[in-house]
């Protein structure tokens, strides 16, 4: 299966001030990615503004989401957008939802993404994503599957019980077979895989813009991933949340065969 890639170095969904270390990711991975199957989005040059929405930097966010839209709605293989944050992932839903109205998705992610722009500590969109397509009506939560959460925000916490949102610790991902399982139970045809690097193991990736200790080894990411895909077809997914610090030398030349590997098991 031939994938296709959609750039997107958004960091205006961040709440970090080293953000802009996530647009430096997406450039560091493009020569790795075949230049006949990549585009890219033009990301606003400027942080923007909240508009009166609670989401800081709405304008910025809300640009990249209507552009990646109106790429990925032209784009007939399975495809995978390589942010930047994780607000890009919000585009890469609604696609996949539009195309399989019965998709699961699986957020492999350190946190859940689970806030509203009214219990956000921070205000970045990267932290709410997740609720939003909830909340949009674009998937609904039984069909969510949470991978290797393991910093929640009090919110959030409420928020995933109330809504019945099933999630896998890292420990049960020691078994792909469990969240195959999970998203099995949901009664998704396809499945829209989300992946935030900070699920990974801080010792397994140099450039997390925020790492989370415990989490998954690169081993654990990828025979889960196989194993999704051994199952069910790919409507899309996202990757997020490169940030290198150094885009030189060997450290970056692990990270780059790491992310390599994930990629690869998504096909």
């Amino acid at each position: 299966m031939t994938l296709r890639f959609v750039l997107a170095p958004q960091w205006q969904g961040s709440p970090s001030s080293r953000a802009m270390r996530l647009a430096d990711g997406v450039a560091a991975l493009r020569g790795d990615l075949p230049p006949s199957a990549t585009t890219e989005v033009a990301v606003p040059l400027g942080a923007g503004d909240e508009q009166g929405t609670g989401i800081a930097r709405y304008s910025s966010v809300r640009a990249v989401r209507e552009r990646l839209a109106e790429q990925l709605a032209d784009l007939e293989a399975p495809w995978v957008i390589v942010g930047g944050d994780c607000g890009v992932s919000a585009a890469g839903v609604a696609e996949a939802a539009r195309r399989h109205p019965s998709v699961a998705v699986v957020w492999f992610d350190a946190h859940p993404d689970l806030n509203s722009p009214e219990s956000s500590p921070s205000g970045a969109f990267a932290g709410m994503v997740l609720r939003s397509v909830i909340d949009e009506g674009t998937v609904p939560a039984d069909r969510v599957v949470l991978a290797g959460p393991r910093s929640w925000d009090d919110a959030e916490t409420v928020f995933a019980a109330q809504a019945g949102i099933r999630a896998l610790r890292v420990a049960d991902l020691d078994d792909p077979q469990a969240l195959v399982d999970a998203v099995a139970a949901t009664g998704a045809d396809a499945v829209y895989v989300h992946i935030d690097l900070d699920v990974l193991d801080p010792a397994e990736l140099a450039g997390l813009l925020d790492p989370e200790p415990f989490g998954l080894t690169a081993g654990a990411l990828v025979a889960a991933l196989k194993a999704l895909r051994a199952r069910f077809p790919l409507a899309g997914a996202g990757l997020a949340a490169y940030a290198p610090a150094d885009t030189e030398g060997e450290q970056a030349a692990d990270d780059a065969a790491t992310i390599l590997r994930i990629i690869a098991a998504l096909g």
